[in-house]
């Protein structure tokens, strides 16, 4: 079976793609001229997507990917630096964006990222939200979000500790630094690395096998787990509040437009040795 393209306030999707073959949902991310990057539009399109996973029970697991080569490069930074929103509209802006983490992480099927090229900022916290996560060889993974004077969000804060720790998740936030698909595979963040040409083919694959699962078990199991360790509600909403006074302020500003400008970061890690010469 092959469901045609929803419908999403009477336009045709335009900024993902999704299919459902034999019980298995693939969310592609498709806006590859801007490497994927998560605006508004395309945020209003995946969590219409998870709603109907959610609510077509024939559906037994969902893959997440991005198409062009990347997963997801993170935030539209572009409309960052148009917005001038102010604490009270990050915190609105950030409420959102909860919606579609939290369909996400509490999706009671299995979700089985397939990340190719960049996952960065939101787009790293996206792949996270996974339960299993597969990568190709070029793939490369930032928490990018201290490079523009924000902190982690989508979720991050709650995903990254659980799985490499909390130490490592202090050094990956704070560096803002890259990490390669073979060192995401050693800290955990990712199960398996396959060829660009077979990624795909294996998530889907993963995904079917939870065909002849028992969907209430799989839920059953994901519920306990996301129920050992910090709550899920309680640290979005301290993710909104760090990223509303983040996002506030001129550090913030100047990072988007240096950004922006093609101009390097002020924050480098580790620091360039020449800078203070």
């Amino acid at each position: 079976m092959t469901l045609s393209r929803p419908q999403l306030d009477g336009q045709a999707r335009s900024l993902t793609r999704f299919d459902v073959n034999d019980h298995v949902a693939t969310l592609t991310l498709n806006d590859p001229a801007r490497r994927n990057a998560l605006g508004d539009v395309m945020k209003a399109e995946m969590l219409d997507a998870l709603r109907q996973v959610h609510d077509d029970r024939s559906i037994r697991a969902l893959v997440l990917t991005g198409a062009g080569g990347s997963f997801c490069a993170g935030g539209d930074l572009r409309r960052m630096a148009t917005a001038a929103l102010d604490a009270p509209a990050w915190r609105e802006r950030l409420q959102d964006l909860h919606q579609l983490t939290t369909a996400l992480i509490t999706l009671d099927r299995p979700v089985i990222a397939a990340v190719d090229g960049a996952a960065f900022g939101a787009g790293f916290s996206l792949a996270l939200a996974a339960d299993i996560v597969l990568a190709s060889p070029r793939a490369q993974m930032c928490m990018s979000f201290l490079r523009v004077g924000l902190v982690p969000d989508c979720g991050a804060f709650y995903t990254l500790p659980r799985v490499v720790g909390v130490q490592r998740a202090k050094e990956l936030m704070l560096s803002a630094r890259e990490i390669s698909a073979e060192e995401a595979q050693r800290l955990g963040i990712v199960m398996e690395i396959q060829p660009v040409e077979a990624l795909l083919a294996r998530a889907q694959a993963l995904a079917a096998s939870f065909g002849g699962a028992s969907a209430t078990a799989v839920g059953l199991i994901k519920r306990a787990l996301q129920s050992a360790g910090p709550d899920l509600s309680a640290l979005l909403d301290l993710e909104a509040s760090a990223q509303a006074v983040a996002g506030s302020t001129t550090s913030h500003r100047d990072a988007v437009a240096r950004f922006n400008a093609k101009q390097p970061a002020l924050f480098q890690w580790p620091a360039d040795p020449q800078a203070s010469a």
